[in-house]
């Protein structure tokens, strides 16, 4: 007898297997036979080979049929064509942390009409086979690491209506074959190196709405022929090099446009006639050569902002500029308009609390102001730089320039509902009609990559009508997360997404929705909006309760599962026992990884540290977009820094550890509790840490005006003067004092340089990155301590301390002479090691030659030379070979200090001038020795906390 009873329940072998090699064909194949075209099949393969999927999101690509076994982001037509095979309708990859290279197999998909790459690190080249794809529609490869040029032969996909390749590093020209794409409404590819002439032909498009080439290489000259584009919305080119062009005339005949966009393009010549565009609604000329006067033809009633500024403009402000009833921004600042400022511009204006009218004219020679001289609420005028502000109280025109606010909006508070009846993912729906309504939102990364205004508060809820009517949801379901501005400028946002109140049941989103929602977004079905323009979408976010959820496979009406019981039913008991059987180990074994993945949890090593923050892994995803690229602003040895918004709206920045960098995690929490002691003004505060998901990440509150590097590089506007230079010195030395001496216990840090000097919105100087930092020697038993700590040398070339190389004894000698690398910079503007020249050698020479003036950084503008001799001198005794040569950090701050003493009143009251008001800075006296000396920024005590308590003063931007 068998062992699960007579004869008759007897199988053979061949039987057994047969059955269940037929289960598992109808399974992925389907009842009916639908399968993927084979060329697609092998297609997705070569695509997946050519990938690199360290997250494993593609790991369901190895088995199955693409169509039948939903294959992550592989989107099928239901039906078979006609030649029998279903085939595939949509690739949709977005931000899956994929690198490597797109593979030339994608040709062989030429029913696909979306391909969706966005937000991830492929590089390559794009390939030319991508031409072959004639269904495609959507071609969405922006956020990535692409380079090489544009393929010709995407300039002949017939049904091609958005080209989204922004944000890479492509380059080569335009293809005179993009001119053919018919069907194209959206050209996004900025941010790229693309260059040569913008193609004539391209005024061949008649649907075309969106031409985004801003921040490339392009040169020559502006084709008139572009004005003849029908339908042409936005034309933005700014951040390019049309050297010896000017604006074709031609241009203030575009009767659709709605922003016309071109700074800093090195164009001459003058500001056409723009009175015959009625639906303009942005103008951005700034930082050109343009001439002549503004032209006084009335604007269109629906212009917000006109940024003229940073040109060569003569004659005087036109009057046309008051009829502008939503004018927002007005800045004709750094030209040479004379004459009156006409206050009809802003007289009788009303504007309610949410409403603002910013007008910049500095430096200008504009000599008075014809009319009042009342300024009404919300109402901004700065006229600094103009003769009417040498002998005149006009305070309220010729003071301290107010620092321009990024305007957030803050979600409505939901605090009267109690916290713990809402457990994570479960929030509170803000606009609910049904009070503490607690259900699990969809989070969207959204950004306007073209805005038709400069400040948001006025169109919030007008966006959000717009936005909940497009998605076909109630304005109720719809959560704006704080807003903020970024470079272009773009608005980028999150977006919480709540299900609709039906009842108390009702706290979830259905996979259908989920499923309709998402393609809204992945599909670009939301209508586009003359004033909020192109949008992009940067993630899409599913927390717990919709992870799950998958994109619908083509399969049939039958579902699988009922497919395995139809062939299991058809079986003899004794193989549906077996069956059974091997489902239950199955399901144990299953349980017992479970309750060993627990246990590993469980094992974490937990430390509760005051005052730090440990966050969660999904609070870091939905501050980041997922990680996305776009929030990427530093890159090292340790990982990515990411720009991030908490919760509460909190501006921080992210350091996620890479694989390889990761360390223990009880060494991890050890270092995040010697930094939560660091607290000082001139060190960057750490505000909390992640330690989950085989993650390591610290947050760092955010320095918006980046590092010193960026500065003294030129990638910034406004350059900094020497009083600013010499002050970020200063705070610097401090900083670096304060771990010398006060920090328990006392910390060398081993990594000085200009990249690691912040600088915070009032341009105040904050040390970062301790990640190379070591504690200094403490005393033995005997009360002794050795003088260096031994340790391999790590470091950055060009700021490492000689004998600390040569003998690995770090000192905080090593620290001193890292800094004084970093005052050559911010006196040269050179970097350490450039082209084989040592900056410490080369300044030596100039030094000894008495050509010293000769290196110092001319963007640095006029300066007291004494002061900058001092300076220099200080810079080179820091950098002495000799240990004992250097002076201590103590003796550095000192002499800084006294420089800053010697500095001309004018100097100081220039850095003064643009403190924040916060700061209540009490400028000195230049005939009073003692008020210089109670001065807020100088002190007698140099040791590292005094700037903790006291007062100092803040720089704003310029």
């Amino acid at each position: 007898m068998g062992v699960f009873g007579g004869p008759q329940l007897r199988i053979s072998t061949f039987a057994v297997s047969l059955i269940v090699w037929l289960c598992w064909f109808l399974v992925l194949n389907g009842v009916d036979g639908q399968i993927t075209h084979p060329d697609e099949v092998k297609a997705l393969q070569a695509i997946r080979k050519d990938l690199i999927d360290p997250n494993g999101n593609l790991r369901n690509w190895s088995s199955g049929d693409p169509c039948n076994s939903s294959w992550t982001g592989v989107l099928c037509f239901t039906r078979t064509m006609d030649d029998g095979y279903l085939h595939v309708r949509e690739l949709q990859l977005l931000n899956m942390n994929l690198s490597g290279s797109l593979s030339p197999e994608l040709g062989r998909l030429t029913y696909m009409k979306i391909l969706d790459f966005m937000w991830n690190m492929i590089s390559g080249n794009i390939p030319r086979e991508i031409g072959n794809m004639t269904s495609l529609e959507l071609l969405l490869l922006n956020g990535n690491q692409l380079t090489g040029p544009l393929p010709e032969e995407i300039g002949y996909l017939g049904n091609l209506n958005r080209i989204q390749i922004d944000q890479n590093h492509i380059s080569g020209p335009i293809p005179k074959s993009f001119g053919n794409l018919a069907k194209a409404l959206h050209f996004h590819m900025n941010n790229n190196s693309i260059s040569g002439q913008i193609p004539a032909e391209l005024s061949r498009l008649p649907l075309l709405v969106h031409l985004l080439l801003d921040n490339n290489n392009l040169i020559g000259y502006l084709p008139p022929e572009l004005s003849e584009m029908p339908n042409l919305l936005i034309l933005q080119l700014d951040n390019n090099n049309f050297e010896g062009s000017s604006i074709p005339a031609s241009y203030g005949n575009m009767s659709h446009l709605l922003k016309l966009s071109l700074r800093n393009c090195s164009l001459q010549g003058p500001i056409p006639n723009l009175s015959n565009m009625p639906n303009l609604s942005y103008i951005d000329l700034s930082m050109n050569q343009l001439t002549g006067p503004i032209p006084s033809g009335q604007l269109s009633v629906n212009i917000t902002t006109v940024d003229l500024s940073y040109n060569d403009l003569t004659g005087t402000i036109p009057q046309n500029f008051a009829s502008l009833p939503l004018l927002q921004r007005l800045s004709l600042a750094n030209n040479s308009l004379n004459g009156s400022v006409p206050s009809i511009i802003w007289q009788n204006r009303t504007l309610n609390e949410s409403e603002t009218l910013e007008m910049n004219l500095q430096n200008n020679k504009l000599s008075n102001i014809s009319g009042s001289l009342i300024l009404p609420p919300n109402v901004t005028v700065s006229l600094q730089g103009n003769p009417i502000c040498a002998n005149s109280n006009l305070v309220q025109f010729c003071g301290s320039p107010s620092a321009i606010v990024s305007h957030l909006v803050v979600s409505p508070n939901a605090s009267q509902c109690l916290p713990q009846s809402c457990p994570h993912p479960y929030e509170y729906a803000p606009a609910s009609p049904v009070p503490c309504f607690c259900a699990v939102p969809l989070l969207v990364g959204y950004r306007l990559k073209s805005p038709g205004f400069s400040d948001f508060r006025p169109y919030i809820h007008q966006f959000e009508v717009y936005l909940s009517s497009g998605l076909n949801l109630y304005l109720y379901q719809l959560d704006i997360g704080s807003p903020v501005w970024e470079k272009g400028p773009r608005l980028r946002t999150y977006l919480r997404i709540f299900p609709s109140y039906v009842d108390t049941n009702s706290s979830l989103f259905n996979k259908s929705e989920v499923l309709r929602i998402q393609s809204m977004f992945t599909g670009w079905l939301i209508p586009d909006s003359k004033i909020f323009g192109p949008y992009e979408l940067l993630n899409f976010t599913l927390l717990d309760p919709y992870r799950d959820v998958i994109v619908p496979s083509s399969s049939s009406s039958i579902s699988k599962g009922a497919i395995v019981g139809i062939v299991l039913g058809a079986v003899a008991g004794a193989v549906t026992l077996s069956a059974l059987v091997s489902l239950v180990i199955l399901r144990l074994h299953m349980k017992k990884q479970r309750v060993i993945s627990k246990r590993r949890q469980s094992s974490k090593v937990s430390i509760k540290i005051d005052g730090m923050k440990d966050f969660t892994y999904e609070e870091m995803v939905s501050a980041t977009n997922n990680f996305d690229s776009s929030s990427v602003v530093g890159q090292g040895g340790y990982g990515k820094v990411y720009k991030g918004i908490l919760a509460d709206g909190t501006l921080v920045a992210i350091k996620r550890a890479q694989q390889g960098s990761l360390q223990g995690e009880k060494e991890f929490l050890t270092e995040i509790e010697l930094l939560s002691r660091l607290h000082h003004r001139n060190l960057v505060s750490l505000v909390g840490y992640c330690d989950e998901e085989d993650e390591q990440m610290l947050v760092y509150e955010f320095m918006p005006n980046g590092t010193l590097r960026d500065h003294l590089s030129g990638k910034t506007k406004e350059p900094l003067t020497f009083a600013m230079r010499l002050r970020i010195a200063l705070g610097s030395a401090k900083g670096i004092l304060y771990l010398h001496t006060e920090a328990d216990p006392p910390i060398f840090h081993r990594d000085i340089k200009a990249s690691n000097i912040l600088l915070d919105s009032k341009f105040t100087a904050k040390v970062a990155d301790f990640g190379l930092s070591r504690l200094a020697p403490v005393p033995d038993i005997e009360g002794v301590a050795p003088g260096h700590v031994s340790t391999v040398v790590k470091g950055t070339p060009g700021y490492l301390d000689p004998e600390y190389f040569l003998t690995h004894k770090l000192t905080d000698k090593s620290d001193v002479y890292s800094l004084g690398v970093v005052f050559l910079e911010l006196l040269t503007g050179m970097h350490p090691i450039s082209h084989g020249k040592n900056i410490v050698r080369e300044v030596n020479m100039a030094y000894r030659s008495g050509m010293i003036f000769s290196v110092i950084d001319d963007k640095m503008g006029s300066y007291p030379s004494e002061c900058v001799e001092k300076f220099i001198t200080l810079g080179l005794k820091c950098c002495q070979e000799e240990t004992d040569s250097r002076p201590s950090m103590a003796e550095v701050v000192r002499e800084l200090e006294s420089i800053w003493q010697m500095m001309p009143e004018s100097d100081t009251r220039f850095v003064d001038s643009m403190v924040s008001e916060a700061s209540k800075v009490v400028t000195p006296s230049s005939s009073s020795s003692a008020a210089m000396r109670n001065h807020p920024f100088v002190s007698s005590d140099v040791s590292g906390s005094d700037l903790v308590s006291g007062v100092v003063p803040s720089i704003a931007p310029r």
